[in-house]
């Protein structure tokens, strides 16, 4: 089951991590604070961020991938997925319980 790394602005966080478990595409977002350093449009930039990292379902990885890009503020969002090559037999089963 993968767990989705995704950044976003402080100020749409909230509402993402919140569509994201309503519209039960994860069970589960956890948000951290960070600062991020990227190149765009050819400037170093540092900006302050929120990680979100989501957990849902192989099944229901393509709906919240599609949502994502939909409500998503940014031009070019990170989004990557991480599999996990173990998970906790009970956590896997609420992950699939609580996601569509």
């Amino acid at each position: 089951m993968p767990t989705v790394y995704i950044t976003a602005p402080p100020s749409d966080a909230d509402e993402i991590a919140e569509r994201l478990v309503e519209e039960r595409l994860a069970a589960c977002v956890n948000r951290l604070s960070t600062t991020s350093t990227y190149r765009w449009e050819g400037e170093i930039h540092h900006d302050d961020e929120i990680v979100l990292l989501a957990k849902t379902t192989d099944d229901a990885y393509d709906n919240l991938v599609d949502r994502l890009e939909e409500i998503h503020p940014y031009d070019v969002p990170c989004i990557e997925r991480f599999d996990e090559s173990h998970v906790l037999e009970s956590f896997a089963e609420w992950r699939a319980e609580s996601v569509e």
